[in-house]
């Protein structure tokens, strides 16, 4: 496989950044065991070319993930949290109202809330810690899955990036050509053949019962795995979004988007009787999204969408979507979503939240405000910072 180390190579001398303020001169201790010998320093605010933007761009959350989006599945809903009083001032009542009406539920509440704020403060170290462990201790089953080939995908596929890609054909040419899926800019296309699907769910289940760390893909999913830690970023899946997703997501999503989508998050769901059953109505934290059924038989577990969020209001008529083996569901990350219960059997879906920084810079989706950047490994959540990089061993 080799090492996919998800962040660029960059030694961070701007740290804490906030609406283009900075601390300069101070480097954090999860990336220095991961510098190798080219050093780069980075200079804020100019511009680059954009074949260098493109290889040395550096990823950040908004601060508000530290603070918003904190789901309470037990009573079906989503917190703000800055302090134990701002939470009872705003959403006591909420809470009441859903049955959380005793002191020992309250604390139960706040302690749930810190465990999750305590594992988003040490994300990027614990991350690192996890990949370094998986690169060291874990044996692929099928490693030469690992690495993108065309005959992973299926021939309709790859007939339709090649569509897509023909000049000649505009964007009513490529929505023709797709099949539309339960509701308005959702559409359903094959991704994947059985063979491949086949061998990535034994690859799933080969590292489910291996001893390396394992960690939860999302706050509301309990059981799958994220992709990028045992993985499959480097040679599959940032292949995947740029040479064949982007040039059909730039035809269909052009306003949100699909044409420079420049990160991503991919994690593989697992429903089961026993485990999770299904996933409360909610948007995601990506321009555009791919869900793809990679088999197993199970009944229930429909998707049903109503409208998109800055819409949504409650007479929203619902659309069902039956999960279709091998086949992707594409749809703008805004668009309100849920999935029924499972009924039976397992379901396992590979889920890729396609980002945008040309877009989520000016508006941080999950709380509406202009992105406050802090810095963090990986992908982020897919904000940038426009910035001069300069090798300093060609000085």
């Amino acid at each position: 496989m080799g090492a996919d180390i998800l962040f660029p190579f960059v030694i961070p001398a701007l740290v804490g950044i906030s609406k283009g303020k900075s601390r300069e001169g101070r480097i954090t201790k999860s990336f220095k065991r991961f510098v190798p010998q080219n050093i780069f320093i980075t200079r804020p605010n100019i511009a680059l070319n954009k074949k260098a933007s493109s290889a040395m761009k550096r990823f950040f959350v908004c601060s508000c993930f530290y603070s918003h989006n904190f789901f309470l599945k037990k009573y079906n809903t989503h917190v703000v949290f800055t302090s134990e009083q701002q939470l009872l001032d705003q959403y006591l009542k909420t809470l009441r109202n859903k049955g959380c009406a005793t002191e020992d539920q309250i604390k139960e509440v706040l302690n749930e809330i810190k465990k999750e704020l305590h594992r988003r403060e040490t994300l990027g170290q614990a991350y690192l810690e996890r990949r370094k462990l998986i690169q060291e201790k874990y044996i692929p089953k099928h490693p030469q899955i690992f690495r993108l080939k065309e005959n992973f995908l299926s021939p309709d596929f790859i007939s339709l990036v090649k569509f897509c890609k023909d000049s000649k054909n505009t964007c009513s040419d490529v929505i023709k050509k797709i099949q539309d899926g339960p509701a308005e800019k959702c559409y359903t296309l094959p991704v994947f053949t059985e063979e491949y699907c086949k061998l990535m769910l034994e690859e799933l289940e080969h590292f489910e019962d291996s001893d390396c760390p394992k960690a939860r893909p999302n706050t509301m999913n309990n059981y799958g795995l994220l992709l990028n830690e045992i993985g499959f970023d480097e040679e599959f899946l940032i292949p995947l979004r740029e040479k064949y997703l982007q040039p059909i997501t730039a035809h269909l999503f052009p306003d949100c988007g699909g044409d420079d989508l420049d990160s991503h998050k991919a994690f593989v769901v697992k429903y089961k009787m026993g485990e999770d059953l299904d996933l409360n109505f909610h948007y995601d934290n990506a321009e555009v999204t791919i869900n793809v059924a990679l088999g197993k038989d199970f009944t229930g577990g429909d998707l049903y969408f109503g409208d998109m969020r800055t819409k949504h209001n409650a007479q929203s008529q619902y659309k069902d979507y039956q999960h279709v083996k091998y086949t992707g569901l594409l749809h703008r990350g805004q668009h309100m979503h849920g999935a029924k219960p499972i009924q039976s059997g397992e379901r396992y879906n590979l889920i890729i939240w396609m980002r945008s920084s040309k877009i989520r810079n000016k508006l941080c989706p999950m709380c509406d405000n202009e992105p406050e950047l802090v810095e963090t490994a990986g992908f982020g959540d897919g904000f940038t910072k426009q910035e001069e990089v300069i090798n300093i061993c060609a000085i």
